[in-house]
């Protein structure tokens, strides 16, 4: 599973490149908007921050079956960066997670690289997919959605627990029948 964490991901629009403490730099103006952090707290981090938390991500998780995989989002288009989708992956259950800096919000990146990194996670042995959403974060629940995790009765640190199971067959296309 780890292969994963290392691997450039591509959807129609977007590469997902595996982090780099070199995308900090480009990553410091994407992230900078205070508006970003308005539903999961905290504020724009510091250039000499966000280097160090790439440097400990790059490195990978610190062992114990806990698989780390973290990707900047670089928009074919321009070449520059727009945000970033991780996943934790732990006893066969793979965390996922997105943000897209506000300047390139509602264009889909989200929802397009969330799908994409769902997609290369279905063919790992995994039992399921999760993602933690704020209750009154509508766009980040219509990326859950896209992606194919339905919002579960679960609430974790006050947001609610989104999820994809991954031991049963997906259902047949609308069209089929």
């Amino acid at each position: 599973m780890t292969a994963v964490a290392g691997e450039t991901l591509r959807t129609a629009r977007l590469d997902l490149l595996p982090l780099r403490v070199e995308h900090a730099d480009e990553m410091a103006g994407v992230l900078s908007d205070p508006a970003l952090y308005a539903f999961t707290g905290g504020s724009p981090p510091a250039l000499g921050e966000l280097r160090a938390r790439y440097a400990r991500l790059a490195a990978g998780a610190p062992g114990g079956g806990t698989v780390w995989g973290n990707w900047v989002l670089r928009v074919r288009a321009d070449g520059g960066l727009c945000g970033y989708v991780q996943v934790t992956i732990r006893e066969e259950v793979a965390e996922v997670a997105w943000v897209v800096g506000t300047p390139w919000q509602g264009r889909g990146y989200a929802g397009e690289a969330a799908r994409g990194l769902v997609a290369r996670l279905r063919r790992l042995p995994l039992r399921a997919v999760v993602a933690h959403v704020h209750p009154g974060h509508r766009a980040s629940a219509a990326v859950a959605a896209s992606a194919g995790l339905v919002r579960t009765d679960l609430v974790q640190d006050d947001e609610a627990v989104w999820r994809l199971d991954l031991t049963s067959p997906p259902p047949p296309p609308a069209d089929a029948g």
